[in-house]
């Protein structure tokens, strides 16, 4: 065996997986189908943190017969380096799965409470549908700040009667790139379609009315076919970020992604020969034609305006767009 089949304990990497959600949620469920799946059944050291206790409870006897340790975080307090460290010397995992407490902060648990040898590799998120709303109406910025962590957000418990869409749309205000999927009572899947444009899709010139603004936004990202090509009309603001390449600029709106403390711009690349006529903060009616491509702004594919018109008009009544 050369050196260069040893492996060097400082090179290895720990993997993490995060499940969050609020209380009754249905992680521990979640985490019994995944730890009895065939990709993760394999014997391998597993060390399972339980941040908080729900009803369904772990078989901790028949899970150490798999190779499965199971520690219990009882505070947020705990959540430090060196206690992390201790729980890694002591069980000596090959991978750690974390049922957290949707109550604290997992971005800030993320960004600097695990050991070095720790990597996040993925983070899901469980959302009961019945008890959603209530969640989004008393605690948004909570639930928002969940959602802006994670790949996958499942909501489970669903019925015909919930506006899905809406619930889908509350996540990809914060977090774009997050999937979402719905299931029922059963665990079965649940096919929403694609949301139907408020606006004619199908029109020569697709005019996005301000009311409309923040639904345009989000489909562009999510149905590309819809707009590849498509000649679009829109009201925004002009943003120029230092040093963006010679004839670029991002024309958006101010978004409230989750309440009046959570502000922040949107908007998509566009190609224009006018931009060194622009000035920031400037409102203007923007015309252009929709290409999807590779944009350094993104670090991959995305929507790219190439606009055909531009119109210096006043400010909106209401310059914030919303997700509803």
């Amino acid at each position: 065996m050369n050196s260069g089949d040893c492996e060097d304990n400082n090179m290895i990497t720990i993997p993490v997986y995060l499940i969050t959600g609020f209380l009754e949620s249905g992680k521990t469920t979640f985490m019994q189908d995944v730890l009895s799946s065939p990709d993760f059944a394999d014997g391998s050291r597993t060390l399972l943190l339980l941040c908080e206790e729900g009803e369904t409870e772990y078989d901790k006897e028949d899970y150490l017969r798999h190779n499965i340790e199971i520690e219990t975080v009882g505070d947020e307090s705990q959540l430090t380096p060196q206690n992390l460290e201790a729980l890694q010397k002591k069980h000596k995992p090959e991978r750690v799965f974390i049922e957290f407490n949707g109550m604290w902060d997992s971005q800030k648990f993320a960004s600097g409470s695990m050991p070095k040898k720790w990597e996040l590799v993925q983070v899901i998120t469980l959302v009961d549908g019945s008890t959603f709303e209530v969640y989004l109406n008393n605690m948004r910025m909570l639930m928002s700040n969940i959602f802006r962590l994670t790949e996958l957000v499942i909501f489970n418990r669903c019925t015909p009667d919930m506006d899905l869409q809406k619930f889908r749309r509350a996540v990809k205000a914060v977090n774009q790139q997050a999937m979402v999927d719905f299931e029922d009572a059963d665990g079965n899947p649940i096919d929403i379609g694609k949301m139907k444009p408020p606006y004619d899709i199908d029109a020569d010139v697709i005019d996005i009315t301000d009311v409309d603004w923040g639904l345009w936004y989000l489909d562009m990202t999510d149905n590309p076919d819809r707009y590849k090509g498509k000649t679009v009309k829109f009201t925004a603001k002009v943003m120029i970020p230092k040093k963006f390449p010679d004839g670029l600029f991002i024309p958006g709106r101010n978004a409230m992604t989750c309440c009046a403390n959570d502000i922040r711009f949107i908007g998509y690349v566009c190609k224009s020969k006018y931009v060194s006529r622009l000035k920031q903060r400037q409102w203007l009616e923007v015309t252009a034609v929709v290409k999807y491509e590779y944009s350094e702004a993104y670090k991959g594919e995305g929507p790219v305006l190439y606009s055909t018109h531009l119109k210096s008009v006043g400010e909106p009544e209401d310059e914030l767009v919303y997700f509803n």
